[in-house]
Formats: C-alpha cells, structure tokens, sequence
C-alpha cells in the first residue's frame, strides 16, 4: 500500500501563500499604494502583480473572499519579523547596580549615569548597596548613601521599593517616571 500524501499549505507552513501557492478562484486585490482595486480573478492579480515586478500576497484567507495585496514579499516579512520583535521587548526590564557604603563620590557618579541611562529606556533599576565584613557597622551610612541616590535621581525616577535592609544589603528599586 502506497502511503498517503497529505494535502498541506503553503500558509500552514511558512507563512502566506504567494503568487500561484493562492488557490482561490477570485481574491479581493489592495494595490503597492494600499488603495482598494476590487474583486478579481487570481491569473488577473497575478498579472497586475507581475506587471509591476511585485508579488502578490494573501493577507486575509480566512475573508470572503480572501485579501490579497500586491507587495514586495520579501519586504513583508522582514517588516512582520520586525513587528514581532517589537511586541516581545515591551516588558520594562530590572537591571542591577552594586555600590558599597564607603564607594568614592567618582564612582558613585559613574552609576547614577548607567542608572540614568537604564531609566532612559524605561526600565527600572535595583540598585543594592553590599556590606561586608566591619561594613556592617556602618549601616547608617548605607542608609545615607541610598537617600543621596534617591534625591539626586528624583527628577527622572521614582521610588518603587523603598530601601529595606535584606541581610547583608540594602536593596530598593527605581522606576522611570
């Protein structure tokens, strides 16, 4: 017994069907300038499509009758890769900084500048002062260190967890405002 082949799409695969992959006797045509041609046959589609070194791709399959546009495909789905990439890296992100209690004023500049430049993403910053050792004496200086953080970068940041002593470090968030 010869084994079975299985009717597949073009669409089901790889995306839309193109060009003679359509396989639908009239197709609803949108033009390269997106104004509306009207219903057509497909070898008439193709045709105008052709005339104009275009492709011609289906859109809408599911309609009745299915919309095809005339377009460059290669350019439709770089600007479909495009889109999809856009919707992924919608989530702000929470981005890190370590500082010390005892951590130079040049120092402590440098990362208020990542840190504006996080915040200029709109993403938020974790920012974790660590003690160590003897350090843990100075938890007042800590706790001075995060306020100079917090008013320096009040313009264009607010608190979202304010500064909570967690062990060993003193941790609190900033979000972009």
């Amino acid at each position: 017994m010869a084994p079975r082949r299985m009717e597949t799409s073009n669409r089901d695969q790889h995306g839309p069907r193109i060009n003679e992959m359509i396989r639908t006797p009239q197709v609803r045509v949108v033009g390269e300038d997106g104004e509306q041609i009207g219903i057509m046959s497909v070898s008439d589609a193709l045709a105008r499509a052709r005339k104009v070194n275009l492709d011609l791709v289906e859109v809408a399959a599911d309609a009745k009758p299915p919309v095809c546009r005339i377009i460059n495909y290669g350019k439709f789905k770089y600007e479909q890769k495009k889109r999809s990439l856009k919707k992924q890296s919608s989530a702000p992100l929470l981005k890190e900084l370590r500082l010390r209690p005892n951590t130079g004023e040049h120092d402590i500049q440098v990362k208020l500048n990542k840190a504006k430049e996080i915040l200029g993403k709109r993403d938020k910053v974790l920012i974790t002062i660590v003690f160590r050792g003897r350090e843990m004496a100075y938890i007042t200086e800590g706790s001075k260190l995060a306020e100079d953080i917090i008013t320096r970068l009040d313009e264009i940041a607010k608190v979202e967890a304010p500064p909570k002593q967690m062990g060993k470090k003193l941790v609190f968030t900033l979000g972009p405002k």
